[in-house]
């Protein structure tokens, strides 16, 4: 029987093998020979019992089959290698003629190409792969980038920390944290009050509190450092609002160790009334010159994002005094509001608090907001240049008076 099959697979090779190679077949010929193998078996079956004829025409059959299934399983798989192998070809010109294809594509990438049912589809299909390619690409650089100035800070830090460990640099930030301390604690016991308004959190969005939330820090920061600071009251703070949470992401620990009073309560219940002067852009009074005696209140909002005349509004109904800074009298204004940061109005009250100074004070005014300081006040300059030109005009400015008295008293004699 072994003998057989020997035979048998010899003479597959020598007969069937180029045939198939002929038509693209495989020479995958497990099935064939086992088909054959199995007709010699039943033929030694049919020499052993003579009355059995083997069934020829089925056999051939069998075959048959088995070669037209591998046939077209061969030519497939031909016309689909044919197929990408030429939607290769094609995008390769594509790229070469400067349109968006991809650098590199997948198989599968390149079967959904070649399934798109039109030609502007697959350029659509194109120009999204290599979209997609360019922002990996871009990801990939921005995270190189990161890396090395990470790398680089790490190597500064290592260079500074040999400084930092100055035992010297050590002393003076250490002393000059307890001397911010001290002066801190000895104004909530003898300094000025200045109140920040924190009720304007509904009139903001998440992303405006938060802007909020980071200049009075910057101002925090800025009074703690002074020489002379203020002591500072968060008033109508709410426990559970926005600016609570955006101050304990900012401070963490350090929140509940800072030298300022937050309290729930409106200033109004806390500071008696005819001390209290509420600072708004919108007020019709301007000030003059810094009170120590008075109380002043900021209101703790972005002005960007609030209709003016919120804070005015507010101030008139609690029956407060209201001020503005007196920016037209000392600035040449460009066009635009003139509202200014909460770090900013900090550092202008504080200047004035120190020096008593307009000038030195509004030199914290952005400079893309004014043109210069002037000498003279805006309404004094407005009278020198009506008189400047009443001189240039001279005679012929009173020829014109008296031309209008002629004309005017000629049409009163008429009526």
């Amino acid at each position: 029987m072994q003998s057989a099959n020997v035979l048998l697979k010899k003479i597959v090779r020598s007969s069937v093998l180029p045939f198939a190679a002929q038509h693209g077949m495989k020479k995958d010929l497990f099935p064939l020979g086992r088909t054959l193998s199995l007709s010699f078996c039943l033929k030694q079956d049919n020499s052993c019992n003579p009355s059995e004829k083997l069934d020829l025409d089925a056999w051939k059959k069998v075959i048959r089959s088995g070669l037209q299934d591998e046939v077209s399983e061969t030519v497939s798989e031909r016309k689909e290698l044919s197929s990408s192998a030429a939607a290769r070809e094609v995008l390769e010109m594509w790229r070469l003629a400067g349109r968006s294809v991809p650098e590199n594509i997948s198989e599968e990438q390149l079967k959904t190409f070649m399934e798109c049912p039109s030609k502007s589809a697959k350029k659509k299909y194109l120009k999204y792969l290599h979209l997609k390619e360019l922002h990996k690409k871009n990801d990939k650089r921005k995270m190189d980038e990161k890396r090395e100035r990470r790398l680089e800070a790490e190597e500064r830090a290592s260079k500074t920390d040999e400084t930092r460990r100055n035992s010297f640099m050590c002393l003076w930030a250490n002393c000059m944290d307890r001397t911010y301390g001290w002066r801190a604690a000895q104004s909530m016991i003898f300094g000025q009050p200045l109140v920040f308004d924190m009720s304007y959190e509904k009139d903001m969005s998440i992303r405006e509190v938060a802007n909020t939330v980071r200049q009075i820090v910057l101002s925090e920061g800025c009074n703690r450092r002074s020489v002379d600071p203020f002591h500072i009251h968060f008033c109508n703070f709410k426990g559970d609002s926005l600016y609570h949470k955006e101050f304990i992401k900012h401070y963490r620990e350090a929140w509940g160790k800072l030298l300022i009073t937050v309290t729930d309560q409106c200033y109004t219940d806390v500071f008696p009334k005819h001390k209290l002067i509420y600072l708004t852009a919108d007020s019709p009074k301007v000030m003059k010159t810094f009170d120590h005696d008075k109380i002043y209140i900021v209101g703790s909002m972005v002005d960007r994002s609030i209709k003016t005349g919120v804070s005015l509004a507010r101030a008139k109904r609690l029956g407060l005094e209201t001020a503005a800074l007196p920016l037209e009298k000392y600035l040449l204004w460009n066009t635009g509001g003139k509202n200014l940061t909460l770090d900013q109005m900090m550092h202008i009250l504080l200047t004035l608090k120190d020096t008593g100074d307009w000038k030195k004070a509004l030199e914290f005014v952005p400079k893309r907001k004014y043109c210069g300081f002037v000498s003279k006040p805006v309404h004094e300059l407005k009278k020198t240049l009506n008189l400047m030109n009443a001189l240039k005009l001279g005679k012929r400015q009173e020829e014109v008076r008296k031309q209008f008295a002629k004309n005017y008293s000629k049409k009163l004699t008429q009526k």
